[in-house]
């Protein structure tokens, strides 16, 4: 969605109000969890629905 909006990682952690690292966490699949203030902060600057940024996987045992 960032490419599709041409957005850079700085200038959406700059809008949403999140650090680089925490943005970059959630860009490269290794955050845990998300704060549902901050997956709406994301989208709304997005322009998309959570579904556009996530995906379900099953925990590897």
């Amino acid at each position: 969605m960032m490419a599709k909006r041409k957005m850079s990682l700085n200038e959406l952690s700059d809008r949403v109000g999140i650090t680089n690292s925490n943005l970059s966490i959630l860009k490269n699949n290794k955050a845990r969890a998300i704060r549902f203030s901050t997956l709406e902060a994301i989208c709304k600057e997005l322009k998309c629905q959570p579904g556009d940024i996530l995906e379900y996987k099953e925990a590897e045992d």
